[in-house]
């Protein structure tokens, strides 16, 4: 037996090299490889072994989408970026992330209509710009779920404890002295969230969205509570003093849009459940677009309600909201606050946790990472092994894990797909369905980042002041010459991008801007992610796809010359 396995081993480590040694050839044939939108939703889907169930409406996606960005926003970036960032015009950083994240949603609403799969930015990007593209994206948005769930669950605990009245949420946490800081506070009660909603999405996904449905009426309950008591108690002299309106200026505002936009992810979330969607013509645009313009309205005036309550530097980083009321002599307003927003917390947690198993699921039925993760159950329909993956991976990071070390890669991720994204819409819309030379839309979307950089980098270095008019300019400009040289087809019966192209090059222009205002370690960290996930695609998802493929081209040529019908008559004889 014994020597049977080592035979074996040896089989596959000398297949391995053999594989690695055709890396370059592989490479140039699987890299820019793209599928059609009928293959995704057709050839590709049927790799995860049964259909996801069509349960969900339009107003499940609202909720889903109302719950999956709510949580998150105001109670974990808010306090953080009011005191050290925005100041008091942190609901003016939240309008300008809000607009930003609309356009952002307009380019995934025309893709999610027209290829309603599972597999979001990854799937869109990969029948549009090819393979490792989309995995690129995918990858990162995957990255993005799991660190910023983990770091809400750790603001769980956060506010839990608020709601019982303790001002330190460490309390709850086990201290470590040996490991380093800001990794060395072990949070259970985050662990034990994430695993409980795991279980629970393996479960059902129409029954985890009535429960998202309650929970998110609760929320809109509460959160309208916090405004009028907020709004009643508070005062406006506190949204100019001490400071003004914007103590850091412009500068910290528009800083302050870029960490916010954090708050805007859940969106994504809802494109994710596309083959779960009766209508998805109508219920996608309606979830996507009604679920982003609901929340930023939110998010203003929840800005505005904590600025009110206490001075923009008196606001505390954690538990912002409970601070402020117990701050103004309303202690059992902060433990009713602290109870909500745990609640708000859990809403938003289910939501991203859905949407991370069904990219991790479609990436698996690309064959990109091992394929028992694309298993759907045959009865639940829910996608169950990588529900469970990635809800330990989930539980892992928040056992130790503090929200200031992860939530600047969280947003440079982000807006890197959403960038991404939003090339796609305009690169699809101009060159694939209209059937153009591909020159001149690469060309323009070339000058429109290099434009868009040049912008960021004048306003990034303060110098050179007329960087910034000549680059804007030169931006509208070419968006004009491109919307009148270049055809376009006219719109189809399905959604589409209204005033082509300038929605999506107007995202592609925040997106780069609000990308340069993060931090230098953001970058620093996130390249090491680059490098890692690029590796892992060349040593593994390169050769696993060229295989998977070459497999299925076999059995096509083999169903072609040998019918079902011929086989049987064969056996019959």
């Amino acid at each position: 037996m014994a020597s049977v396995q080592s035979t074996h081993k040896k089989v596959f480590i000398s297949k391995y090299f053999q594989s690695l040694s055709q890396t370059p050839h592989r490479l140039r044939k699987r890299m820019l490889a793209t599928w059609t939108p009928d293959q995704e939703l057709n050839q590709v889907r049927l790799r995860s072994g049964a259909d996801m169930k069509r349960k969900l409406s339009w107003y499940d996606l609202v909720a889903f989408g109302i719950g999956g960005m709510l949580g998150v926003g105001v109670f974990v970036t808010t306090g953080p970026v009011a005191r050290k960032t925005s100041g008091p015009a942190v609901f003016i950083s939240y309008i300008i992330a809000g607009i930003s994240a609309l356009l952002s949603s307009m380019c995934y609403t025309e893709f999610s209509v027209q290829i309603p799969v599972a597999g979001g930015a990854f799937s869109y990007l990969r029948v549009t710009f090819g393979e490792f593209v989309g995995y690129f994206a995918g990858a990162n948005i995957l990255m993005e779920y799991v660190l910023s769930n983990a770091a809400v669950a750790r603001s769980f605990t956060e506010y839990l404890c608020s709601a019982f009245g303790i001002s330190d949420p460490n309390s709850w946490r086990v201290e470590v002295h040996g490991l380093v800081e800001g990794y060395n506070k072990l949070d259970f009660i985050a662990v034990a969230l994430v695993l409980l909603l795991t279980l629970c999405l393996c479960h059902s996904t129409k029954e985890s969205s009535i429960l998202n449905l309650i929970m998110t009426i609760f929320h809109v309950v509460f959160f309208g509570f916090i405004i009028i008591v907020a709004f009643s108690n508070g005062r406006v002299d506190n949204l100019v003093k001490p400071g003004g309106i914007a103590p850091h200026g412009v500068r910290g505002v528009l800083d302050g849009a870029a960490i916010v936009y954090f708050s805007y992810i859940g969106y994504d979330s809802v494109s994710t459940l596309a083959e779960e969607i009766q209508n998805p013509p109508v219920s996608l645009p309606v979830g996507i677009l009604g679920s982003v313009l609901t929340v930023s309205a939110v998010y203003c005036l929840m800005a505005l309600a904590l600025c009110m309550m206490v001075p923009y530097n008196q606001i505390a980083e954690k538990a912002s909201y409970s601070m402020a009321f117990q701050n103004i002599g309303l202690k059992w307003a902060g433990n009713v606050v602290g109870a909500g927003a745990s609640m708000g917390i859990v809403a938003s947690l289910l939501v991203a946790m859905l949407g991370q198993a069904r990219y991790l699921c479609v990436i698996g039925r690309a064959r990109l990472v091992p394929c028992w993760l694309s298993y759907v159950h045959p009865s639940r329909g829910t996608p169950l092994n990588a529900t469970l993956f990635l809800g330990l991976c989930t539980a892992s990071i928040a056992l130790f894990t503090d929200l200031d070390i992860v939530i600047g890669m969280i947003s440079i991720g982000t807006l890197l797909v959403f960038y991404l994204v939003a090339n796609a819409t305009i690169y699809r819309k101009y060159v694939i369905i209209s059937q153009n030379p591909p020159f001149k839309t690469l060309s323009f979307l070339f000058l429109l980042t290099s434009s868009a950089t040049g912008f960021s980098i004048s306003w990034k270095l303060k110098q050179q002041w007329w960087g910034m008019p000549l680059f804007g300019g030169l931006m509208v400009t070419m968006t004009a010459l491109f919307q009148n040289t270049v055809p376009c087809v006219a719109q189809t019966s399905e959604w589409s991008v209204p005033f082509m192209p300038w929605p999506p090059a107007a995202s592609i222009f925040m997106n780069v801007f609000l990308m340069t205002t993060l931090k230098m370690l953001s970058f620093q960290r996130f390249g090491v992610w680059a490098c890692l996930i690029t590796v892992f695609y060349v040593l593994y998802g390169v050769h696993s796809t060229f295989e998977a493929e070459e497999v299925e081209k076999e059995l096509a040529v083999s169903e072609v010359t040998n019918p079902p019908s011929t086989q049987l008559t064969k056996l019959d004889v």
